[in-house]
């Protein structure tokens, strides 16, 4: 290989695991019968005349597994912060202790958990999307590469290396969909 013309696979890995990251957090706030903080992270609360997340408004606990608390801190805000979760989307009702809101975690249905199971393979779907995109920036790195003199057995390795690369973070894709679909089916 020659020492003038490489391809930075590195760069390429960190963009493919941030492609894995966010998947992980998108996994994350998907509601699958357990209780997670991340669940109500995307929560958005009216304060002080702007929209600021319900985590910056209080602290969120997970107690035991089937409850999240959020305790205010500014009692003012309870109402605000109640209403936020109301219109969320979660469908959860909080219940009112105070200045703690507690939201009990139902017991999802087989339909429910179907429908989350296709969430999250979209979202798998979606990582996989943007690690290709990834492998297809390389490649143009390597065509580039090429018609600036990079020899045939140059690109034929870095060809591979960056196939091979992809193949572990689909892999990867992969794994955690299947983890995450046993998780939302398992009752």
């Amino acid at each position: 290989m020659s020492d003038d013309i490489e391809i930075d696979t590195d760069d390429l890995e960190r963009r493919m695991k941030g492609a894995m990251e966010s998947l992980r957090h998108e996994f994350s706030s998907l509601r699958t019968g357990r209780a997670s903080a991340t669940m109500v992270e995307p929560i958005m609360v009216d304060a002080y005349g702007s929209l600021t997340p319900i985590n910056q408004i209080g602290t969120v606990n997970v107690p035991e597994p089937r409850l999240v608390t959020i305790n205010i801190w500014d009692k003012a805000l309870v109402g605000k912060a109640e209403k936020a979760i109301r219109e969320s989307g979660l469908g959860i009702n909080p219940q009112l202790n105070g200045t703690v809101i507690m939201l009990p975690i139902p017991e999802l249905n087989e339909e429910r958990r179907r429908e989350l199971t296709r969430v999250a393979a979209q979202y798998a779907e979606n990582a996989r999307v943007a690690i290709r995109n990834v492998r297809r920036d390389g490649m143009d790195q390597i065509k580039k590469a090429k018609a600036s003199g990079m020899s045939e057995d140059d690109q034929k390795f870095w060809e591979t290396a960056v196939q091979e690369l992809t193949d572990k973070m689909i892999a990867a894709v992969d794994q955690a969909l299947e983890a995450k679909q046993a998780e939302i089916m398992q009752v």
